[in-house]
């Protein structure tokens, strides 16, 4: 669940508690996530452009990542990291005939590694265009490619954020992920604290991720069809990327692997002209996964249909020896 939006200076994000509708306009776009349509936003003066060819995905590579010695001629499926299917060396060298000098600084992110050495890094705009041009996206505009790796960074971070809040109510187990929701999404920083066992518990890490955007999720699939019965209130359009995140959760003191489910949506542009993303991340719907899904949003939906916050105001019990009776 998460709401962001992305400026060209990227300072700033907003997380409503609950995933709202989404509305967009465009198609899906081709490439890296929110390429085409973040292109579009940032640069609102260019032609979109959709070229053809294979679907490029996902946007950190691990720190100090080893370089391959095989020299032999592989695939192109063959030459990508499974780790996150980006290029296993990526260049900081400039292009053949790229006019326009690109930084080759890299930030660095807040998402551990899951092996523990230390966190992931992002491209820098020249790899990151080095590794469109290796993918087939000749006709990438160089001048739109750090606006994008911003946005990729700023986007992979808000998802993250969103991953640690169902790790923080969820990691110590389900019993203890229901005392932490059930007065709701707006007490949930309050039970945290409460109810956190030792600090704040071990870090989760993620593990691996892996871009699927031709992969249609079982919720994005069921909106669709909700949509196209009662469009006025569930008409929203197709996601235009989905990833899944491969996360560590110590349980116990043992390492467990944990898989989420991120939809990207795109929405309409804020009048100012910044875009509009909508992430709706969650556990994949496995048996543990749906029981936190279930335990997460019923428990908000309860809390704010029986009035929670009125009654402990003002307590009253649900059944008084005095009350009148209706049958006189």
């Amino acid at each position: 669940m998460g709401w962001f939006w992305a400026e060209p200076t990227l300072t700033a994000a907003r997380t409503p508690s609950s995933h709202p509708p989404v509305a967009g306009d465009g198609a899906p776009p081709a490439g890296c996530p929110m390429h085409t349509k973040t292109l579009d936003a940032l640069n609102p003066n260019k032609n979109p452009q959709n070229p053809g060819g294979p679907t490029a995905s996902a946007c950190l590579v691990p720190r100090e990542e080893a370089r391959t010695t095989d020299d032999e001629s592989k695939s192109l499926l063959s030459q990508l990291n499974p780790l996150n299917y980006m290029f296993p060396d990526l260049s900081q060298k400039r292009a053949p005939n790229q006019t326009v000098a690109l930084p080759t600084s890299r930030e660095v992110s807040t998402i551990p590694k899951g092996s523990g050495d230390g966190t992931w890094e992002y491209p820098s705009p020249q790899q990151m265009y080095n590794a469109l041009l290796r993918k087939g996206y000749t006709d990438t505009d160089i001048e739109a490619v750090e606006p994008m790796v911003s946005v990729h960074n700023f986007l992979n971070e808000g998802a993250w954020a969103e991953i640690v809040g169902w790790e923080q109510r969820f990691a110590q187990g389900l019993y203890q992920g229901w005392r932490i929701c059930r007065r709701g999404e707006a007490h949930a920083p309050e039970e945290l604290e409460r109810n956190w066992k030792n600090g704040n518990g071990p870090e989760p890490s993620l593990i691996r991720f892996q871009g699927r955007p031709k992969d249609l999720t079982p919720k994005a699939t069921m909106l669709q069809v909700l949509g196209w019965i009662y469009p006025s209130k569930f008409g929203v359009e197709m996601p235009f990327d989905r990833h899944d995140w491969y996360v560590s959760r110590d349980v116990n003191g043992e390492q467990q692997q944990v898989r989420y489910v991120i939809d990207y949506y795109s929405g309409e542009p804020e009048p100012t002209g910044e875009p509009v993303f909508y992430l709706d991340v969650r556990p994949a719907a496995t048996p543990r996964g749906a029981a936190e899904r279930i335990i997460r949003w019923s428990t908000d939906v309860w809390w704010k249909a029986v009035g929670g916050d009125k009654r402990e105001q003002d307590p009253q019990p649900f059944f008084r020896h005095n009350a009148s009776k209706p049958w006189g």
